[in-house]
């Protein structure tokens, strides 16, 4: 008796106490924008290849919107000139706190029209995102770089990055390889991406793969870090994503 009535005042407390004590799962089928805040970036309803799915791109007075120049050079020199001119574009899941856990969504990335040659489709998912929108990690994908005849630009085609102190290019110079992978995907093609995360260490998974395609062992936020999670791509970019979820850890 005295067990059941235990038993009884923890469900009552469970039942009582406040939601955002619990992890609790989302799924958004990104067939309108509805639950997101646009951050430099429009958003259109529409079907691609078979998918209701959200169409993102930089609006038209967002510097950058016509791509990165071609990177030629050290990385380092030709990242940063590409950085000058760069803006974050983010579609944030509104009212919703992440720090572990996985994701998982469908998305496309193809360079838009007369976007500069540096161009790759760039569109991933971006997570732990600080109030100023300009602080947070992030895998995302060069489509173009899937195919490539140039083994070096293959090599390039998934990408971790921690912004603003961690971007691409000066990951690169300082640890060749340790954050960029090989993956065979296509631009304009749906690709589907897992990201696992568990305090510093997080796993990008594509196209229901059982193995990572990226490991990274030293997410820049930290063990503890925490934000929002956005659809993240680059203002050369036509992004397409469809069916969110989100999965807390527990």
């Amino acid at each position: 008796m005295i067990m059941n009535v235990r038993r009884l005042a923890i469900l009552v407390a469970l039942a009582s106490a406040p939601l955002s004590l619990f992890a609790q799962e989302k799924s958004l089928p990104l067939s309108s924008a509805t639950g997101l805040t646009l951050y430099n970036a429009q958003a259109t309803p529409v079907s691609f290849k078979g998918k209701s799915a959200l169409k993102l791109t930089a609006p038209p007075s967002a510097a950058g919107a016509a791509g990165a120049p071609a990177t030629k050079g050290p990385a380092r020199k030709a990242g940063a000139a590409a950085e000058a001119g760069r803006l974050d574009h983010l579609a944030i899941v509104e009212g919703f706190e992440f720090s572990n856990g996985t994701l998982e969504v469908d998305l496309v990335g193809e360079p838009g029209s007369g976007a500069a040659g540096g161009a790759r489709g760039f569109v991933g998912i971006a997570f732990r995102v600080q109030p100023d929108c300009k602080t947070y990690d992030c895998f995302y994908l060069r489509p173009i770089n899937g195919r490539a005849d140039d083994q070096e630009r293959r090599n390039h085609t998934a990408q971790y990055i921690s912004h603003p102190e961690h971007p691409w290019f000066v990951l690169r110079e300082k640890t060749p390889s340790r954050y960029e992978s090989y993956v065979d995907i296509q631009p304009a093609e749906w690709i589907h991406v897992k990201i696992v995360v568990a305090g510093d260490k997080a796993r990008l998974f594509v196209n229901h793969v059982e193995q990572p395609t990226l490991i990274v062992n030293d997410v820049k936020s930290g063990p503890a870090g925490k934000g929002s999670i956005a659809l993240w791509f680059e203002g050369s970019t036509i992004a397409h994503f469809a069916n969110l979820k989100i999965q807390p850890a527990r």
